[in-house]
């Protein structure tokens, strides 16, 4: 193979990556300028924000509860070696309530709720009710997309914050229980070395999390291709897109924060 024919067979994916990123970015510009235009779907926002919200409180509150604890084990194994054993509570605080609440919530969010939006507006797609509603002179994008974007970017931080809880509860339940720590000491070294912004930081990655997840079912939903084959490939699709889009938007708002000191 040529010089030239490497440089194309490698420039082929790279220029298809970046044109789907095209696509999708304008797709969230149409889906933010439709947020703020009538008409709104209140019935389907509501529904929505239980379907994103409520129903997905169990799988993250387990999650966080198991990652708390889990947390709490490993940092005390390493903090024994140099005899930083304290700093269990602070760290599990910290590391909760900064990334793991809301990378974790996130994912597991995306892994419900993006398959789902996906699958749901696949079928739609499939069985021709999108066509439908644009007869009946209803904006898809308005009637679909709007509500389950909004609901799960108000849902997903105040699942982040009760995950984020359930997180630290866990860490004091095994540090209690397993590690022998005094209760109220934990406690109040958690209060003590806990910030607003740590809380804060976490929460403002949820509600950009939220916003990718709901973004990209939607999206996936829209263009899948006909038939059962095509709506099971857009869920794939919808899940891997929404999880590496909130790790990639982790780290980019993880170096926001931390240049904004």
């Amino acid at each position: 193979m040529s010089v030239a024919g490497a440089l194309a067979a490698l420039g082929r994916p790279v220029l298809a990556a970046l044109a789907a990123l095209g696509r999708v970015s304008l797709y969230a510009g149409q889906a933010l300028a439709h947020l703020l235009r009538p008409p709104f779907y209140g019935r389907e926002f509501l529904h929505a924000l239980v379907q994103i919200g409520w129903l997905s409180l169990p799988v993250v509150g387990l999650t966080a509860i198991f990652t708390g604890g889990a947390l709490a084990l490993q940092i005390y194994a390493g903090g024994a070696r140099f005899n930083a054993e304290a700093v269990v509570p602070s760290i599990v605080a910290i590391g909760m309530t900064r990334e793991l609440g809301p990378v974790l919530g996130g994912l597991m969010v995306a892994a419900r709720v993006a398959s789902s939006i996906a699958a749901e507006i696949g079928t739609m797609k499939v069985t021709e009710q999108i066509d439908a509603l644009t007869t009946l002179s209803t904006n898809p994008m308005k009637y679909l997309v709007v509500p389950r974007v909004l609901a799960a970017t108000l849902a997903v931080p105040v699942l982040v914050a009760v995950g984020d809880s359930i997180g630290i509860a866990g860490g004091w339940l095994v540090a209690v229980s397993r590690l022998d720590f005094n209760s109220a000491t934990y406690l109040k070294n958690t209060l003590d070395f806990l910030e607003f912004w740590d809380v804060g930081s976490g929460l403002v990655k949820g509600a950009v999390f939220g916003f990718i997840v709901a973004l990209m079912g939607c999206y996936m939903g829209m263009t899948s291709g006909r038939g059962a084959q095509g709506v099971g490939a857009a869920t794939k699709a919808a899940v891997v897109a929404a999880s590496v889009m909130i790790l990639a938007a982790n780290y980019v708002l993880t170096e926001v924060f931390f240049s904004a000191g």
